[in-house]
């Protein structure tokens, strides 16, 4: 599989790194495409000797099979179309782009039309199985809340907004419940599995979003709560921070490894 990768953080590295040790077989990386020539998906590229690019027209040159987005919300709005159009699949990982509903709908009428897929992993989350299943029957009620340790939600121009000083927190604060269609777009790097749960189940509107600053918390904490027809279900996952990345969940990152995996199979277990 002609593999091209967007963006040069901790997925992209990890990727590159698990082809190296041999334990993605099958996987060519064709190009690597970032912001500029410093950028860090630059560098990323020279040190593993990936072809790096700028730009969607330069990256469907290199003609990759699937493309795994892994940079940002930018990133998904300046490349999704354009590669899908060329004949590429694409893994999108930041998908709280996809709450622009014009640009959902124009990236699924493409990849209509060009036999290609738009694939939405499970990032850090599970139990969208169970969510689907759910909603196959009917009304359906759900939330998500994500609560993460303060250092995980600084630098966001939202929060500091708020004016909640994240260094001194006694307890745990709400920084926000509501509408995923309305918080989804305030935390682009930290609740894009909000946007997961939303696609996958009731929208953005009817999904109730709670994002929560918690300094007892040393783990990224997601609850999501179901309830219909076939009854109800709560699943809480605590998970490990990405070492480089606090914003950025470990689940999420061999997420995109298990999407990869799938391409590459003629089997799929579970939806």
């Amino acid at each position: 599989m002609r593999l091209a990768l967007i963006g040069g953080g901790t997925i992209a590295r990890l990727v590159l790194q698990n082809l190296r040790r041999g334990a993605l077989p099958g996987i060519d990386v064709v190009a690597l495409a970032g912001r500029g020539a410093a950028s860090a998906a630059a560098v990323l590229a020279g040190e593993y000797g990936v072809d790096y690019v700028l730009g969607a027209q330069a990256l469907c040159a290199a003609k990759p099979e699937v493309v795994l987005e892994a940079a940002s919300h930018d990133a998904v709005r300046t490349y999704l179309v354009s590669v899908l159009a060329a004949g590429s699949s694409v893994i999108v990982l930041s998908a709280g782009a996809l709450v622009d509903d014009a640009l959902r709908a124009q990236a699924e009428a493409t990849a209509r039309h060009s036999g290609t897929l738009l694939y939405v992993p499970s990032g850090g989350i599970g139990a969208l199985d169970a969510l689907k299943g759910a909603c196959a029957a009917g009304e359906v009620e759900v939330s998500i809340q994500v609560a993460k340790p303060p250092a995980a939600w600084r630098k966001i121009d939202y929060v500091e907004a708020l004016g909640v000083d994240l260094e001194s927190l006694a307890a745990a604060t709400t920084l926000f419940d509501g509408p995923a269609r309305v918080g989804v777009p305030h935390f682009p790097q930290n609740v894009n599995i909000a946007a997961v749960v939303s696609l996958a189940g009731v929208g953005f509107d009817r999904t109730r979003l709670k994002v929560v600053a918690d300094p007892a918390l040393t783990r990224n904490t997601h609850t999501i709560r179901v309830s219909g027809k076939t009854g109800q279900f709560k699943i809480v996952l605590e998970n490990v921070p990405a070492p480089e990345n606090p914003k950025t969940a470990w689940l999420a990152c061999y997420s995109a490894l298990a999407a990869l995996k799938e391409f590459g199979s003629s089997a799929r277990y579970g939806t």
